[in-house]
């Protein structure tokens, strides 16, 4: 087979996917290898010494909700002295925004690929500000958790497993000719899983106090749709990835510290890190660059995909959150394509006469251009504790596709 062969195969094989939200379960009870004592995070693998303060901070408040410790100084004790163990959400068949971290009682959303059969989890989103995913863990965070866990969680499992699932994949073509890239704005895609969700919530949870409390919380949070379509576009470049040859990337993942990547042809644990960048952006009142950690989370599984900042055409609108103009938003999009393999069959943007957004991130074309791919992001407080401050642009290093090139040559002997 030929690299070209074989990128047809894995492109070809991350758009056929149909990621289909099946239900809502506890991560011990479907995350594969998922046990108490361990923690997952975003982005390539990486030891508490080198953790940022986002990561930390998330580490101790799922410490802490799950009851493993009682407060900050006896986590951070635990995790000294070895009782806790790490490893990558992307490990584990999961992803999670911005700190990532996933703790054996939470909450997850289980998306299948039907096409293909494989599977993909995350956990559910909080909404924007002072948070567990941006390293805060105060009181208020956590009870927070508890009710999304124990409220929230419970009606969407209950809700889901009397349906036949939800259709991510459609949802996420409909978002784009309504507004959205699918990463940082979702407002339209939010809504759409409202509408979705809503009857069959309302046909499992009878105190309308609660149904109300729920509903409301999906509503008002324009980023409740962000994780199942993380899961969604993490089967479909799973879907992807193991083609021998293929030069196609298949992750791109943040925790903070790192920036990594893996490829379809190089093999399942086989990182390509360099240190993450700041990213640079738009800030909340009172914070400011200054405030900014380096690039943090799994989000970018969305322009691993095909959406997000290579869907930006669609959503002019975004530049109000991470900065810029419309024209930008509209010029990201062009340049993708520059480094793709292929337009994407199934989602398409008006503004581009209906032009499949650019697919499939070829590691040859960003090293002979020089173009890496262009990604939005939030951006969180470099310290432990604080939460999100702003949103912005980002790019990760040339230096991990000039590794993964490398490492490419010396398996097919080029």
């Amino acid at each position: 087979m030929s690299i070209e062969q074989a990128n047809n195969t894995a492109v070809n094989r991350m758009m056929e996917a149909r990621p289909i939200l099946k239900g809502v379960a506890l991560a011990r009870d479907v995350i594969p290898g998922m046990k108490d004592n361990l923690i997952l995070h975003a982005g390539p693998p990486i030891e508490w010494e080198r953790m940022s303060g986002p990561l930390r901070g998330a580490t101790i408040g799922a410490m802490l909700f799950e009851g493993l410790a009682k407060n900050e100084t006896e986590a951070i004790s635990m995790v000294e002295s070895g009782e806790i163990e790490f490893d990558a959400c992307h490990h584990h068949d999961t992803v999670g925004p911005m700190a990532g971290v996933t703790s054996a009682s939470m909450k997850v959303y289980v998306v299948e690929n039907v096409e293909h059969g494989n599977k993909a989890y995350s956990n559910l989103n909080e909404g924007y500000g002072k948070v567990l995913r941006y390293g805060a863990y105060s009181k208020e965070v956590i009870k927070k958790l508890h009710w999304m866990n124990d409220v929230l969680g419970t009606a969407l499992a209950e809700a889901l497993a009397r349906s036949d699932g939800i259709d991510i994949r459609a949802l996420i073509a409909e978002a784009l000719h309504m507004g959205d890239e699918g990463h940082n704005r979702n407002k339209a895609g939010s809504l759409l899983y409202l509408k979705s969700i809503s009857p069959l919530i309302a046909r499992v949870v009878k105190d309308n106090s609660v149904l109300s409390e729920v509903l409301a919380f999906i509503g008002d949070n324009a980023l409740s749709v962000l994780n199942p379509v993380m899961a969604a576009c993490k089967v479909m470049t799973d879907a992807a990835h193991g083609i021998e040859k293929s030069t196609i990337v298949t992750t791109m993942a943040r925790n903070g510290t790192d920036f990594g990547i893996r490829v379809s042809g190089l093999g399942d644990k086989e990182w390509f890190t360099a240190p993450a960048e700041i990213p640079v952006g738009l800030f909340f009142s009172g914070f400011t660059q200054e405030d900014a950690n380096l690039d943090i989370g799994d989000s970018t599984i969305t322009e691993t995909a095909g959406i997000g900042g290579f869907a930006m055409a669609s959503a002019p609108a975004i530049v109000t959150f991470v900065g810029g103009s419309p024209q930008d938003a509209l010029n990201a999009t062009l340049e993708m394509y520059e480094i793709t393999f292929g337009e994407n069959k199934y989602f398409t943007m008006p503004s581009l006469d209906f032009r499949g957004t650019p697919t499939g991130i070829d590691i040859r074309k960003v090293v002979e251009l020089g173009i890496t791919p262009r990604i939005n992001t939030g951006i969180a407080h470099k310290d432990a504790g604080v939460g999100q401050v702003g949103a912005g642009l980002v790019r990760p290093p040339l230096a991990i596709f000039e590794q993964a090139i490398i490492a490419y040559a010396e398996k097919y002997n080029l």
